[in-house]
């Protein structure tokens, strides 16, 4: 069992990552913006990339063995976001809104729990998320599977090169 089957956690990232946004997000965003918080350097993928010096340093490493498969674990993710999404309104945690599109954000109770996550782990998501979301929040719904494309192919530095 990893932490990604865990309802609790995988909610816990979503209360994070809605935190980090700082507004309100459709599910296909909040679902890629989660799971390329998780994964960062499926995005700053590049030796050169500015942001990969600062995502290093958080403690994320492409050696891992969850970007071996990132395709295949997207895709799980997804099949668990609309249960996660319906516990957290479930809690009052997030308020969902439908003007034009179904849009989620954090309620006061869940800008409150957000704001009591200190594990590491927690620190970390936030560091991956300010720079996920500053790097795609300008992007179209199209740009943005666009570019989903690209990142869940498998850098040559990832681990499946390790293992070979």
């Amino acid at each position: 069992m990893t932490p990604d089957d865990v309802a609790v956690f995988r909610q816990a990232r979503l209360l994070l990552a809605l935190q980090c946004a700082g507004e309100p997000l459709d599910a296909e965003h909040l679902g890629v913006y989660d799971f390329l918080t998780a994964h960062p350097l499926l995005l700053a993928r590049d030796e050169d990339d500015p942001d990969r010096t600062a995502l290093r340093l958080a403690g994320f490493d492409d050696r891992a063995i969850g970007y071996a498969s990132p395709a295949q674990r997207f895709v799980t993710a997804q099949l668990h976001l609309s249960g996660d999404l319906a516990a957290l309104v479930g809690r009052g945690l997030v308020r969902v809104t439908a003007t034009g599109r179904v849009t989620y954000q954090l309620t006061p109770e869940g800008v409150s729990m957000a704001a009591r996550f200190t594990a590491m782990y927690a620190q970390q998501y936030r560091t991956a998320a300010r720079i996920i979301v500053r790097r795609l929040r300008r992007l179209s719904t199209r740009r943005l599977r666009e570019g989903l494309r690209r990142w869940l192919v498998p850098a040559p530095s990832s681990a499946l090169k390790d293992l070979t």
